[in-house]
Parts: C-alpha cells; structure tokens; sequence
C-alpha cells in the first residue's frame, strides 16, 4: 500500500468509530491512574535521595496526570450531541483541551525540569541514599510499561484495521488522545531510564553534576513531546483538510452517482477522530427534474457513509458546469 492510500485510509476511519471514543477513555484513565501513583512516589524518592533528576521525574509525572485529566475532559465534551447553538457538534473542542494538555506538560514538566536542572548544575546538590530512588523507578518502569501496553495496543488494532504501519497510523491519526499517552508513555520511559543513569553517574563519581545533566535532558524530551502534541493539535483546530487519496475517493464516489456529470469544488474538514464533513458543489445533468436531483444527493450521501463510515455531514450544492456559468455582471 502506498503512502498516498495509507495516508487516505487512515483520516477517514480512524479513530475506531462509536466504540473508539471508549477505547481511547480506557486507555487515558489507566495512564493517569498509574501516572498519580507514579508521581507521590517520585516525589518521596527525590526528597530522600536529593536527587533532581528524580524530582524532575515527578514533575513530569504531575505534568502527565494533569495532562490526562484534560484528555478524559476533551473526550467527554467533545462527544456532546449537536445543537442548536452548536450545529456542527462539539467535536473540535476535543483539540482544545488537547492543545491545553500539550501546554500543560510543557509548563508542568519541561520548564521545571530544565530550571532544575541548571540550578543543580549551578549550585550542586547533596546527594542522599540513592536506594529508594532506584526501587521507585524501577516500580514506576513497570507500571509505564504497563500503561504504554494499553495505548500500543489501540494503535495496533486501529492500524491492522487500516492496514497500515503502526508508526504512521501513530503520525496521522486525528485521535489526539491515545497518541498523546502513547508519545507520553514512551518519553516517561526514557526519562526513567535518564534519571537512573543521573543517580548512577552521581553514586560513582560523588558529584552531582550527571544528575543535573539528566534532569536538563528529561526537560528537553518533555519539549519535543509538547512540540509535537501541540503541531498536531494545531493543525487539527486550524481545520485539516482529508489527505489527498481520500479526497480522490470522495470525488470518485460523487461522480458514479447516476446524474452526477462533474464536481466542480471539493471541501473536506475533519471535526474529530470520527467526524468528517465534507461539501462539495456538484454540476448535475441538465435534463436531470428536481426529484432525480434529491434522489442524487441522497444516494451520494449514502455511498460516502458506506465507503467513509466517519463521515458525519454531506452538503451537496447543484451548480452549472462552467461552460453553462454566467458571466459576471459588469
């Protein structure tokens, strides 16, 4: 499969349908609660040990489980129903708080993680009994692992389904929420994994400067991990357009509809994980009535459910091809 249909097949369905919306609820709430353990724990540890890096680490688990928070209220306000003050749904406002929660781990962990950091290095720090630092990250290892099981498994069913690598479903997906704590699993990880090489370096050589070290580089990952979670949400709540291959699809299907002769404009939106709207104006054939025309539009709107399942609204505008076009009035 190219990257062109890969690409087009991912926008479309992902996100699981109805049952995604639970799936990606699960997956968040097992990385907060491991995440709030987590953080209580770092925090004992880096107290007792005077360990940056280890304070840094519970910085990071906070950032996380606020981050979560956020997650869990974007999933559910995101899932109202449309209404009258809000005719296109909720379903942007899933980004919203998302972009919030890419803040918040950028503030809640990077700066303070630099900021100790640098102040360690500056400073110095009197190192303490490294020993429960070591059991606290060792349990924390486990229980990351554990949550970044749950959320590689969603990616990994999405993917199969879609048919397309787990890496780049992970890229492309509109489900900012399982790739938030996919991406935050997996930095939580690596910062353990710092962290333990900051309290080892400063066991063996006696200063505390590895441990500074450790604590600046656990800061910078939680900046590329905002970075990146704040780019995708910002594309998203711009307004991200379906990628081309599924564009081509769409205008494929409107053109097999029976008195569809071409279609002149082409918009697709995607509103969320399993929200797409799509409008198009479309020349119908002149000797098509009225009643072949609305037979059309609800043909084509069936067709593009059935091809599409995540498309959500269709609007369908008859307009004269452009040889027929009027021209303007001078």
């Amino acid at each position: 499969m190219s990257d062109a249909q890969a690409s087009g097949e991912t926008g479309g369905e992902s996100g699981g349908g109805e049952s995604g919306g639970g799936e990606s609820a699960f997956t968040v709430i097992v990385a907060a609660l491991a995440n709030l353990g987590i953080a209580v724990a770092k925090t004992v540890a880096g107290l007792v040990s005077g360990s940056s890096a280890m304070l840094s680490e519970a910085a990071h688990s906070v950032a996380d489980t606020v981050t979560e928070l956020m997650l869990l209220t974007a999933l559910k306000r995101s899932g109202k129903p449309a209404d009258e003050d809000h005719p296109l749904g909720y379903g942007p406002e899933r980004y919203i708080w998302a972009m919030l929660a890419s803040i918040a781990t950028f503030v809640g962990g990077a700066v303070f993680s630099v900021y100790d950091g640098v102040h360690t290095l500056v400073a110095g720090e009197e190192l303490g009994d490294p020993l429960l630092s070591y059991i606290v990250l060792a349990v924390a290892f486990l229980l990351e692992g554990w949550s970044l099981r749950t959320g590689a498994k969603q990616v990994r069913r999405e993917a199969s389904r879609l048919r397309v690598p787990d890496a780049y479903y992970l890229r492309h997906t509109p489900d900012t929420a399982v790739k938030a704590v996919v991406m935050e699993d997996s930095a939580a990880l690596i910062g353990l994994l710092l962290a333990a090489g900051g309290l080892l370096g400063g066991q063996l050589s006696g200063s505390g400067v590895w441990d500074g070290i450790a604590s600046c580089l656990i800061g910078l990952l939680l900046v590329y991990v905002a970075w990146v979670l704040g780019r995708s949400n910002a594309q998203l709540l711009i307004g991200r357009p379906l990628p081309p291959a599924l564009r081509s699809g769409v205008r494929e299907e409107l053109l097999s509809v029976p008195h569809v002769v071409d279609v002149l404009e082409l918009t697709t939106l995607i509103q969320g994980p399993d929200e797409i709207l799509i409008a198009a104006k479309v020349d119908f054939r002149d000797t098509a009535t009225a009643a072949e025309v609305e037979g059309a539009c609800e043909e084509a709107e069936d067709r593009l459910r059935a091809r599409f399942p995540s498309v959500r609204r269709v609007y369908l505008d008859p307009t004269p091809g452009r040889a027929r076009r009027r021209p303007p009035a001078p």
